[in-house]
């Protein structure tokens, strides 16, 4: 199959950017979104061209590294699917894509489709883990925890931060991130010690990284690849107001 692709070209944060045309032919519609940028990227390396930048790492719909914005949709057309787990077989032959960074003044980009999403990280750093010395991983069945509370946590826990919810958001929230996040180590008893703390620092940090607000549009769910909802925004929120509520003065 043949390919018309449109291309974020940008030279680095300062540079202003802009979308360049390029002509791919013989493609084969089993092969990867990534492997056809690779092929283009052999292409113009043969050609003397600079290769186009993009995040990726384990091309297995894990890291969540390998996110763009492809013909304005965070990933592409197929829903709860990641950029390297699309297939040129979702389009068609003499298709025009076009393929662009996801768009955030919290993740500037750094060269052409590469963003930096550093801010999730300071995020993270704030609150996303449980601080106790815990020694050796405990037996599974130590603390009972029930099937449905293990599962909601677990849903939770599923997010890999490749920020789709972010670039898809009309404000650039970064709620349902934070929200999984925080829900998850609110959930299951390790988390409940510090879980006041936590939400109040990761909100804080959420906010201090120039996010948007979330105004409750839901399209973050229906973008994110890993299908995470909305639902955790209330539970932060609840969390939230919680802690506000009994912090000590």
């Amino acid at each position: 199959m043949d390919l018309h692709l449109k291309i974020w070209r940008q030279k680095d944060n300062q540079s202003a950017g802009k979308l360049v045309a390029y002509e791919l032919q013989g493609l084969n519609p089993h092969m990867s979104f990534l492997e056809m940028l690779d092929t283009l990227n052999e292409k113009l390396i043969v050609n003397g061209e600079e290769p186009v930048e993009f995040d990726h790492d384990c091309r297995e719909g894990i890291c969540g590294q390998c996110g763009v914005m492809i013909n304005g949709i965070a990933h592409g057309p197929l829903k709860h699917t990641t950029t390297c787990q699309l297939h040129l077989r979702s389009f068609k032959d003499n298709d025009t894509i076009v393929i662009e960074p996801f768009r955030s003044s919290a993740f500037p980009v750094k060269k052409d489709l590469k963003v930096d999403r550093s801010a999730f990280d300071r995020i993270i750093s704030l609150g996303g883990f449980v601080s106790i010395n815990t020694g050796q991983a405990p037996d599974a069945t130590v603390i009972p925890i029930t099937h449905e509370l293990a599962e909601e946590a677990f849903d939770s826990a599923a997010c890999i931060g490749c920020g789709a919810c972010v670039a898809t958001c009309k404000n650039g929230s970064a709620a349902l991130f934070t929200s999984a996040k925080i829900t998850h180590m609110a959930l299951l008893p390790q988390g409940k010690e510090e879980r006041s703390q936590r939400v109040l620092n990761m909100v804080r940090q959420m906010d201090a990284e120039s996010f948007g607000h979330c105004s409750n549009t839901e399209a973050c769910e229906v973008e994110c690849p890993q299908g995470i909802s909305v639902l955790n925004i209330a539970r932060m929120n609840f969390e939230y107001n919680r802690a506000l509520i009994f912090k000590k003065k």
